[in-house]
């Protein structure tokens, strides 16, 4: 990992900016700590070279989605949210906007770590083949779009490069290495996250969903990846 990877820490919790300021500092990382929206802003228009931003949900003035929201249409940077025990919800709309991933408080710095090297590896893979090109990278066909393996980059039927997050990627990689084969939404879970999936955890079938309207010609009627009734899903190449 780049020793000097700069990450933002939004709460406005004192002592978890500095917990996490301290915790990620010993691990290499640049940090930048923000009490909330508007020193986040501030950050992001001085500095562009942002590389994650760890976000509270439950903040006031502007909340974390909000915060997701406004990151998703001025950036391409990572997003991991952080969530209150049993906020279903809010892992559902963080996710449907486009975060990478989620941790529920209080934070395993341990799983955090894991989670944001996973995220930052991907990301800094797709930067290198975008900047020295992917004529040499197999590109394989999916739905109506070209997926490179390789270059973890997903490409429409033009050639323009569809952002995906980490998430969708590992979904996509786990799809492409098992053409035809139905995969229950635990199984997905663990190619995906590499992690055990909650009961009620419904981020496997919103992940689904922004696939297909990326991938899909019709995502109301998808031929690529199909849902099988009461088991989970297969992609169909």
């Amino acid at each position: 990992m780049a020793s000097q990877d700069h990450i933002v820490v939004v709460d406005d919790e004192q002592d978890i900016r500095d917990t996490l300021q301290e915790y990620l500092e010993l691990k290499g990382f640049r940090v930048t700590p923000a009490t909330g929206g508007d020193a986040l802003r501030e950050i992001m228009a001085q500095d562009d070279q942002v590389d994650l931003v760890i976000l509270d949900i439950s903040m006031p003035g502007d909340d974390g989605l909000t915060l997701a929201r406004y990151l998703r249409e001025t950036s391409d940077v990572a997003i991991v949210m952080l969530t209150s025990a049993g906020e279903v919800i809010d892992k559902i709309v963080g996710l449907e906007i486009g975060a990478d991933d989620y941790l529920t408080k209080p934070v395993d710095m341990r799983e955090l770590f894991a989670r944001m090297k996973t995220i930052l590896r991907r990301l800094r893979t797709s930067g290198v083949a975008t900047s020295e090109g992917t004529a040499t990278s197999q590109r394989v066909r999916f739905g109506t779009c070209h997926f490179d393996v390789e270059g973890c980059a997903l490409f429409d039927s033009a050639g323009n490069e569809v952002s995906i997050t980490s998430m969708e990627y590992d979904l996509l990689k786990a799809f492409v290495e098992r053409p035809n084969r139905v995969l229950s939404r635990d199984q997905l879970m663990e190619f995906a996250h590499h992690r055990n999936w909650e009961p009620l955890d419904r981020s496997i079938d919103i992940r689904i969903a922004r696939l297909r309207r990326k991938v899909e010609l019709d995502p109301a009627k998808p031929r690529h990846i199909k849902t099988i009734r009461g088991i989970g899903y297969t992609y169909v190449p």
